[in-house]
């Protein structure tokens, strides 16, 4: 393999300006269980009619692979890498990057626009007092191809993608995208038996007669209260990873370079600075029950530079390198205001009386 190419601020200012420039940047991560090479995981599970609700595709070789994590899962992870630390906490260098907007529900509870699973496009946005601000915004970008607004309210939703469907129809295209797979994997099942601490019936809760008609259906009330035997037999259990399991990051040069506005480069350039900081910085690897995740220590990242014509060569992006890199992009653009704002019921209602 050719020796990878140390970058420097001039090699990312050229990502961001150049438009005949690379069209990609490409991360890949090879991960473990915790528990080890072979070990037992739980992928997410979607409403299905399947005994085994996981997103397993079959390949035409036989091959099953596993979404551990989707796109969106993903960016909805990494989006919070940027909120300001909570009280008690450690700081987080990484909230200067952008602008902090809350939008307060009442006196005690409020929601980080960095929470918002649509971003600038969410519901919460537009029943709040930030809905003229947000659609101006998105309003500039489809008038004029000007994304300053959105840069400097939700630079985020320029990151990692939004779309203004129920107002604007605005569409921001994500910069960076990552998803988890695992490969060669197969479904495994489980079975388990809830033991009452008490047998209920001799206390005279409910007769014997009920407690055995009870037993064993798990939609009888007894059985859904915890009252008697409840067994749950051959119910989805994981999947076993006899492949690797992989989280694939592609930050899209050519849609960066898509963004638009006064001071282009400048802001192209923030944007760019935010999607690596996303991309490098180190997750927590809990996705979530039976789903613990690190890297493989033997199996170092790769990230690689995609030209046009398909040449790919292998970069050297380090941390810290790039955290410097967006802290004076960041600086040089301008980070928006931070922003309190507040919500509305009288909007929210309003806004549900309004046709997609």
């Amino acid at each position: 393999m050719t020796d990878a190419t140390a970058v420097t601020t001039d090699t990312i200012n050229q990502w961001a300006d150049d438009p005949g420039g690379r069209v990609a940047l490409t991360l890949r991560q090879k991960l473990l269980p915790v528990e080890g090479p072979g070990g037992v995981i739980f992928p997410p599970t979607y409403a299905s009619n399947d005994a085994i609700p996981y997103n397993i595709d079959e390949l035409s070789d036989g091959t099953k692979v596993a979404q551990v994590d989707s796109v969106g899962a993903q960016a909805n992870r990494m989006e919070p890498l940027f909120k300001k630390a909570r009280p008690g906490d450690p700081e987080n260098p990484l909230a200067a990057l952008v602008p902090q907007v809350e939008i307060a529900i009442d006196n005690e509870r409020s929601v980080s626009l960095l929470d918002a699973g649509h971003r600038l496009g969410d519901a919460i946005v537009r029943s709040s007092d930030l809905a003229e601000d947000s659609n101006a915004a998105f309003k500039q970008l489809l008038d004029t191809g000007d994304a300053n607004g959105i840069a400097k309210l939700s630079p985020t939703s320029l990151v990692f993608g939004a779309w203004d469907s129920r107002d604007t129809q605005a569409k921001l295209p994500r910069v960076v995208q990552a998803v988890i797979r695992a490969w060669d994997v197969d479904p495994i099942r489980r079975s388990a038996q809830y033991v009452p601490p008490t047998d209920y019936s001799d206390l005279d809760v409910f007769s014997e007669d009920k407690k055995k008609k009870a037993e064993g259906d798990t939609k009888s009330p007894l059985a859904q209260r915890g009252f008697v035997h409840v067994p749950a037999v051959n119910s989805h259990g994981g999947i076993v990873v006899r492949g690797a399991i992989h989280r694939d990051v592609t930050v899209n040069l050519v849609a960066l370079r898509q963004i638009g506005g006064d001071n282009g480069n400048a802001m192209r350039r923030y944007i760019l600075g935010l999607a690596l900081v996303a991309a490098v910085e180190p997750q927590d690897g809990f996705l979530r029950q039976g789903c613990l995740l690190t890297l493989d220590p033997d199996a170092p990242a790769t990230w690689e530079m995609v030209e046009r014509r398909g040449v790919r060569s292998p970069v050297i992006l380090e941390e810290d390198a790039v955290r410097n890199y967006a802290s004076g992009a960041a600086a040089a653009y301008g980070v928006g205001p931070d922003r309190q704002a507040t919500f509305s019921k009288a909007q929210a209602k309003a806004d549900l009386k309004k046709k997609s």
